[in-house]
């Protein structure tokens, strides 16, 4: 009989099958293959150690091609099956991550576009955008659209139009390798006990996972530098995450300074021939020192030696859509897998991660004190309900004489308001109307700078409309509440001779802005800085002295069990942006709850004691990691059907001592993108299995024809 193998193919809701080896072919576990699949040519990629009977019979389909891809390794095979097993994920959508699509494209040559300089005759807004986005950047239809926010058709007709002119070009170039002795730091001492502790394990080999914690400014980049040069020295191949790609630019001339060269980067804000130069790189081993945004995991990597997550405990490591996974425990199996070292570093570990070095699975290592001597920022809170802003304005004045002295020392502030946009509500003021999407059950966010409404759900936009669309009254609409570009209206207006930086994902679209955005304020140009969660996170700005928050209970509300430890370290991270350098730093607290623990322990810097409550209330209530949570979501775009299916979901749930199913109910957010959806939400023991009982459960009732349902394991978004 003829040989065969058994090949997952990339396609949904299909399990692996198995294929005929044509004589003189040889396959290995983990080599990408063409397979037929009815009448077409699907990937797929041959597997091993999968359970089920293996098809015999003389119908059996012959694989029709090996593609130009190196095999995946055995220790990426397992991660892809632990993945999918425990984040409940299709095998194939695994896949997906591990063998994108320009993994797939060979060496034969693309377009690309850039902007001609010559104008559409027809001009519409989503042109202007686009065109506004695109100075400067060059990629295919699709990385352009992406880069610009719009659909691929806006792109293709400014092709049409002349606005972008096409070249062919071939894979992108690599930067030169990583020298590891190129400029090794001057480190303090307790950095260089922790350094030394990381290139031990590296040089040893093995699995070794640690906790890299140390206040902002402390230098923990430093310190893994020295592992990533050990990394080096061996031969092998480093891996840093970051949580934000506009972080990246930064970032990487940091480590270009250290090694005498830039990382390679990977990103999604990459251009096609790039990101297939980088995956050809990183297969064969060439690149040796890659930084990336999470999906960077998923990479085959020729040897991992060691695994960076900087800025662990930042949620922007959990992926919402596709696959749910979390880069952070991702990052750990995968260093398990591998026999490699894995370093969480962060300035506030999420519980989670304080949990595991608790109990000796991490190695936790300390950073206490700033490097240099620089002394953390004094921080002190402003009771609204004593010094309130004036009427129409969200600067209380301590904060704004603030911001005039630190100007007139010629110093630089910040201002932090994690809302973007102008305003979250639009209301009239003739009848109450509340401009919702037509989508979700969300409001549309005022973007004065732009002239729109947007969702920040959907992605749906709309105008300003020039009378409430329910009673017809004109010019009866008002913004409600402060997002950033009020802020800095309201600024404008106090230091009209401020020079002003907007940082948000709306203006700082790609890590070439964030760099122009550092080199501003590095060079003096840039007074005060407005920002969203996004200027909290790596930026070091030695003048900058003064941060103002202007609502520190935003986020406060609701029922996430995670409200108050990501406002904590928000807050804690923004406050670290604060005298850097020599200056000493200021920190400014606008809140209506100034007695809070979590706004004293902030004041009195006492994280620790913050940080035991809310272990103490998790273990209490048996919540993670002190037990597990699992989220389904029944959606469907009629409501009755996604009612109805959620009912019998959760009747088919079977009893099992130490799991509860709660639910179903509305979900917080009732409609997104024209499906109302339902929340299930299931709380389980840590002994209890909660993958294998949720799959069994699942197989009990699939849901009916234009019903989904999505599963979350370990869930961070509770909406």
């Amino acid at each position: 009989m003829a040989a065969q193998v058994r090949v997952v193919v990339m396609q949904a809701g299909l399990g692996p099958l198995d294929y005929a080896v044509p004589e003189g072919l040889v396959l290995a576990a983990g080599q990408p293959v063409q397979v037929p699949l009815g009448p077409r040519t699907v990937t797929g990629v041959v597997w091993d150690g999968l359970e089920g009977p293996a098809f015999k019979g003389k119908g059996l389909r012959a694989v029709r091609g090996v593609l130009p891809v190196p095999p995946l390794s055995a220790p990426l095979r397992r991660l892809c099956e632990w993945v999918s097993d425990y984040y409940l994920a299709p095998l194939a959508s695994v896949l997906r991550m591990v063998l994108p699509q320009v993994a797939l494209m060979g060496e034969r040559q693309v377009v690309e576009y850039r902007l001609s300089g010559t104008l559409p005759a027809r001009m519409t807004p989503e042109r202007a955008r686009a065109m506004d986005r695109l100075a400067g950047r060059s990629g295919t239809v699709s990385d352009l659209a992406r880069a610009a926010d719009v659909s691929d058709a806006v792109i293709r007709g400014l092709v049409n139009a002349g606005a972008l002119a096409g070249e062919t070009v071939s894979a992108g170039d690599l930067p030169p390798p990583p020298d590891a002795d190129f400029a090794p730091p001057r480190l303090e001492a307790g950095q260089a006990e922790a350094a030394a502790a990381l290139v031990g394990a590296v040089d040893a080999g093995g699995f070794a996972p640690f906790l890299l914690e140390g206040v902002t400014g402390s230098g923990k980049t430093e310190v893994y530098a020295e592992a990533i040069a050990a990394a080096l020295r061996t031969g092998g191949q480093a891996l840093v995450l970051l949580p934000e790609i506009a972080l990246t630019a930064a970032f990487m001339k940091r480590l270009e300074a250290r090694f005498g060269a830039a990382p390679l980067a990977w990103h999604s804000d990459l251009k096609t021939s790039a990101r297939r130069a980088a995956y050809a790189a990183i297969a064969d081993g060439r690149a040796r020192l890659v930084v990336g945004a999470r999906s960077a995991l998923f990479l085959p990597f020729a040897d991992l030696r060691l695994t960076v997550v900087d800025e662990a405990h930042e949620t922007s490591f959990k992926q919402e859509e596709g696959v749910h996974y979390h880069a952070r425990d991702v990052a750990v199996m995968r260093a398990q897998f591998e026999g490699a070292a894995v370093v969480l570093a962060s300035a506030t570990p999420a519980i989670e991660t304080r949990v595991q070095a608790e109990r000796g699975t991490y190695r936790h290592l300390m950073l206490p004190a700033r490097y240099g001597g620089a002394e953390m920022p004094a921080i002190e809170t402003l009771d609204l309900r004593r010094t309130p802003p004036p009427r129409g304005r969200w600067i209380a004045p301590p904060l704004a004489s603030a911001i005039t002295d630190t100007l007139a020392r010629g110093e630089q502030a910040l201002l932090f308001l994690n809302r973007r946009g102008y305003a979250p509500l639009t209301l009239c003021r003739a009848c109450g109307e509340r401009i919702n999407c037509p989508n979700c059950t969300a409001w549309m966010v005022e973007h004065r700078l732009l002239h729109r409404l947007a969702c920040h759900h959907c992605g749906h936009e709309m105008s300003v409309p020039p009378a409430c669309p329910s009673c017809g009254e004109a010019d009866a609409l008002v913004a409600c509440g402060p997002g950033v570009e009020r802020i800095a209206e309201e600024v404008a207006a106090l230091w009209p001779e401020a020079r002003v930086a907007l940082v948000t994902s709306d203006t700082i679209t790609s890590p070439a802005r964030a760099a122009a955005l550092v080199a501003s304020v590095e060079a003096r140009e840039i007074d005060i800085l407005i920002g969203t969660q996004l200027v909290t996170k790596g930026f070091h700005f030695p003048e900058l002295t003064l941060v103002g928050v202007i609502d520190a209970d935003l986020g406060l509300s609701g029922g996430d069990l995670r409200a108050s430890e990501r406002t904590f370290a928000q807050i804690a991270q923004v406050a670290g942006r604060a005298g850097r350098g020599a200056k000493p730093g200021r920190v400014m607290l606008q809140t209506h709850q100034p007695q809070a623990r979590l706004m004293q322990a902030l004041v009195n810097g006492d994280a620790a004691a913050f940080y035991a409550n809310e272990t103490a209330a998790r273990r209490d209530l048996t919540l993670p990691p002190f037990g597990r949570l699992a989220a389904l979501i029944v959606s469907a775009e009629d409501e009755g059907k996604a009612r109805a299916a959620a009912a019998t979901l959760a009747a088919a749930a079977r009893p099992r001592e130490g799991v509860q199913v709660l639910g179903p109910a509305p979900a917080p957010l009732a409609m997104l993108r024209g499906r109302y959806r339902f929340r299930l939400l299931v709380t389980a023991r840590r002994t209890v299995p909660l993958s294998a009982w949720l799959r069994d459960w699942l197989g009990t009732a699939p849901p009916p024809a234009g019903v989904r349902v999505t599963v979350d394991v370990d869930p961070y978004s509770f909406v």
